[in-house]
Parts: C-alpha cells; sequence; structure tokens
C-alpha cells in the first residue's frame, strides 16, 4: 500500500502539470445552485447543464422559488437535459424539503443530503466537496474509468471505487483528484478512443498494454 500510494501521488502530480486549471465544470454562485446543477448532470454535459442553468437561475434564485413550481413548469425549462421529467420532480421534491426542513439552505451533512430525491453518493459527494470544501472524492463515469485504467481501483461500483482511491490518495488531495480525473477523463482517457499517444501517466496505465497488443495483432 505504501508503494501504491507514492504511485497515486505521482500520477496526481502529473495530472496537475496536465490540467492546472481542474475546477467542478458546472457553473454556479451558492451551494443550492451547485446542487440543482449536479443533479441535473446525470446523463447530461456540464456544457449542456450550464446553458439550461443560465437562463433557470435568473427566473428561480432559490430553493422557495422552484418550490412553488409544478413539476410539468419545472420540466419545460430543463427539458434540454436528459431524463428531464425525472429530474424535475426529484428537483421540486427536494427544494419543498428544503425550505419545510431547512429553512431554504442546503445541509452540509452526507446523510441529509442523500436523503432528499435525485441526490445520490456522488452528487452529496460534490456539493460537500465543493460548496462546503469538505474532503470527498466523488466518483463518476469519468472518474470511474481512470481508476480502473490506472489500476488504482478494481471495484465494480462507483462506491467500492471510491473507497479504494481514498486508500491510496491523501486526503488533503481526494477533491484535486476528483477534478483531475474528470478533466483527464474528458481531455485525454476518453472511453472509447483515449489519446495514449499523448497521455502524460500513459508509463503508467494498464490500458497501454492493450493497446500494443492491438498494434501488433495488425
Amino acid at each position: 500500500m505504501i508503494n501504491e500510494k507514492k504511485r497515486a501521488e505521482k500520477i496526481i502530480k502529473l495530472l496537475q502539470k496536465t490540467y492546472p486549471h481542474a475546477q467542478c465544470g458546472l457553473v454556479h454562485n451558492n451551494p443550492f445552485q451547485l446542487l440543482v446543477a449536479t443533479i441535473l448532470s446525470a446523463q447530461c454535459t456540464d456544457k449542456r447543464v450550464n446553458i439550461i442553468t443560465k437562463e433557470l437561475f435568473k427566473n428561480y434564485s432559490t430553493a422557495a422559488d422552484l418550490a412553488r413550481l409544478t413539476p410539468e413548469e419545472l420540466a419545460e425549462d430543463i427539458k434540454g437535459c436528459g431524463l428531464h421529467r425525472n429530474k424535475s420532480r426529484a428537483i421540486i421534491e427536494t427544494c419543498r424539503i428544503l425550505v419545510n426542513k431547512y429553512g431554504g439552505e442546503v445541509p452540509r451533512d452526507r446523510e441529509a443530503l442523500e436523503a432528499l430525491p435525485g441526490v445520490g453518493r456522488k452528487t452529496a459527494g460534490v456539493v460537500l466537496g465543493v460548496a462546503f470544501g469538505q474532503p470527498t472524492l466523488p466518483v463518476d463515469t469519468h472518474v470511474n474509468r481512470v481508476a480502473h485504467r490506472l489500476e488504482l481501483a478494481s471495484g465494480k461500483n462507483p462506491e467500492t471505487t471510491e473507497q479504494e482511491l481514498m486508500q491510496c490518495i491523501p486526503r488533503e488531495l481526494w477533491q484535486t483528484s476528483h477534478h483531475l480525473f474528470i478533466a483527464h477523463g474528458r481531455e485525454t482517457c476518453d472511453a472509447r478512443r483515449p489519446k495514449c499517444g499523448t497521455c502524460p501517466i500513459i508509463s503508467m496505465c494498464s490500458k497501454r498494454l492493450e493497446v500494443s497488443v492491438r498494434k501488433g495483432a495488425r
């Protein structure tokens, strides 16, 4: 595990040089906006979510504003993202709980967050880490893919992958790693066509072995 920790830190340092400005891609001004944007981001790109929320937050800036809508009304405003009807219902229910139970504020407790409709472990982790500065390492598809290709994790589900990453990555680098892995997954380590030729950490990646095998078979 000691060697694995050193290897993980080396990977992170190389990624920091490659993506020095890696950060949350969802545009937001407060924890409430981040919560809504993260719910919307499921099966949708951050770029698309930002387009939708730019207009949405002009008209509805608080949980109380959204809580007054019907799911059908909100669905019209967010129909550009996937699963907009399901997300609309979840957001409206969540906003009503925030108003009635938390005075319109977003709770800083993971258990309370995960109890909200539409909020799973990843979404709660993003809000806790980005909005409240808590040490979290949320695992989305990019983080999961990069972690597995680097053999930093082998878990069959995001929660197991998260636990494995937290074991080998220093606590103070959890949030940083989350953003770096996402940046790397989006810009270089693509699911179908990874850019291995320009990858800054290819020497530490198991994927390179698969690429070599494919080239040798031609």
